[in-house]
């Protein structure tokens, strides 16, 4: 089988899928749009394109960003009130898929917990399945930072994420799909990595995955189409 045939026979055939959340299940950088609402957002684009390239650790990036946002806690809440979320398309349907087919569904994301609670209810993904950074409020509301002790806050993260839920809960086919250099570093641990191109395409991450899509619906075929033998 060529590396391309291998994953997709894992992801056929896989007892955990972990999603990154921005560019990948949604159509937007969640940081980029609350930058945005906060009166910030050409500063902070800027910033994000270059961690995404792989520029600067991601741990640096997400700081700088956040100091230039300085978030409060009601512009955080105002923020997911009013904000719609742009599901990418055929999202929804693939989890439900791998719902039915008993396969556990993960957001590992470097977004905030705050604005993607909203996407995992939204997909019938319990909160206990999130993993993403939280932001740190003061008593009055005001921005104090991000919790350093989230391992989705750095750089490696997502790959200690997937190694943790390996190691605790025993999962032997575990697969990351998403758009980022975060995501393709965190294979190995994870046994599959799947390219997505279908909001973003970066040049890094096609380069690194062995099956790359750009549409969810190739997932969805090779989930419900069997493969002759």
């Amino acid at each position: 089988m060529s590396p391309q045939q291998t994953v997709q026979e894992l992801f056929r055939n896989a007892d955990c899928v972990c999603f990154d959340v921005d560019s990948t299940v949604i159509q937007d950088e969640g940081i980029d749009e609350l930058a945005k609402f906060c009166g910030k957002g050409e500063e902070v684009k800027r910033l994000t394109a270059e961690a995404m390239g792989g520029s600067m650790t991601f741990q640096e990036a997400l700081k700088k960003r956040l100091d230039i946002i300085r978030p409060s806690v009601s512009q955080v809440r105002e923020f997911v009130d009013k904000f719609p979320i742009h599901l990418t398309p055929g999202i929804s349907q693939l989890v439900k898929e791998l719902h039915e087919r008993g396969v556990v569904v993960y957001l590992v994301s470097g977004g905030f917990r705050s604005l993607i609670e909203p996407v995992a209810e939204r997909l019938n993904i319990p909160p206990s399945n999130i993993y993403a950074n939280r932001l740190k409020f003061y008593f009055n509301g005001d921005y104090a930072g991000f919790d350093e002790n989230e391992p989705t806050s750095r750089s490696g993260g997502k790959g200690l994420v997937v190694r943790r839920l390996k190691e605790q809960l025993g999962y032997q086919r575990l697969v990351i799909i998403g758009d980022g250099a975060t995501d393709a570093e965190a294979s190995p641990p994870a046994d599959g990595f799947i390219g997505f191109g279908g909001n973003v395409v970066r040049d890094e991450v096609k380069k690194r995955a062995s099956w790359y899509v750009t549409d969810f619906q190739e997932l969805i075929n090779s989930l419900t189409i069997q493969v002759a033998k």
